[in-house]
């Protein structure tokens, strides 16, 4: 029968890992980043764009009714 203590007193995992697979995991999860941050990026310029393509027709016109 299992209990709520027993997860308490189980032994704990150990795990070794070599310090080359260790650096591999290190840069992956980088490169993870590096491209998550890409993404990121090429939505907000996207978005940029997008909202200097509303503004540039309202400042035309504005420009004009000033004159």
């Amino acid at each position: 029968m299992y209990s709520l203590f027993d997860s308490f007193f189980a032994p704990p995992t150990i795990v070794v890992v070599s310090e080359e697979r260790l650096k591999a995991a290190e840069r992956e999860a980088k490169l993870k980043q590096l491209k998550a941050l890409d993404n990121k990026l090429a939505e907000l310029r996207d978005y940029r764009q997008s909202l200097a393509k509303e503004i540039a027709p309202v400042t035309d016109t504005e420009i004009k009714e000033t004159k």
